[in-house]
């Protein structure tokens, strides 16, 4: 029989934490978090995830960063807004692009304005884990196999170790979800339940 590539995985090696991992919650905002929302759904078992993920790592005094997609006028990622029309409602003055109160956010914590998919592309978010000498991220939050994918790749690409907590992550499409967890873990980042990464985060 010959060797396909479904035939075997690829080897994976250990990614660590480091000791100053930061948290990255990407995109729960109303206009994705929310079910009234064209572009949104019901997330209230992730959010809950993710307010247990902020609490640890608050109680470590460790970063965290949360994204909203903006958008200020009629022209930035106009093809992605070609292809996502409901994007359109994501304007600077709308209750979409606001965090969903359900989400513990304390006023301290930075809102990375983005109008792509990454939470690296054309922000300040490198420069910001780099002045607070981050040495892995967390990534977290929606929908997991478009804007977390892509901050996960481009968190790799930045050379983080990077970490995904399943139970966070979600997605209207759950195959989706699923298959992008999948991917992740074999190419690009470790895969780790909340329990297990709650846990070594609290050992630092």
């Amino acid at each position: 029989m010959s060797n396909t590539p479904q035939d075997h995985d690829l080897a994976i090696g250990t990614l660590d934490l480091g000791v100053c991992p930061a948290l990255i919650v990407v995109d729960l905002s109303n206009g994705f978090s929310e079910p009234a929302s064209p572009l949104g759904g019901n997330f209230d078992s992730q959010i809950s995830q993710i307010n247990g993920l902020l609490d640890t790592f608050r109680a470590k005094k460790l970063p965290v960063y949360f994204t909203s997609v903006v958008y200020h006028d009629e022209t930035t990622a106009s093809v992605f807004r070609r292809r996502l029309p409901d994007l359109d409602i994501l304007q600077t003055s709308s209750q979409w692009v606001k965090i969903n109160s359900k989400i513990n956010k304390q006023s301290d914590e930075l809102i990375i304005e983005k109008q792509w998919p990454s939470a690296f592309f054309k922000t300040q978010l490198a420069t910001h884990l780099e002045k607070n000498a981050v040495d892995s991220i967390v990534v977290v939050g929606l929908t997991t196999s478009g804007c977390v994918r892509a901050t996960v790749v481009d968190g790799l690409q930045h050379n983080y170790p990077v970490f995904v907590v399943p139970e966070a992550c979600g997605d209207r499409n759950l195959s989706a979800h699923q298959a992008s967890l999948h991917d992740m873990h074999a190419k690009y980042a470790v895969v780790m339940p909340a329990k297990d990464l709650c846990a070594h985060i609290l050992s630092l």
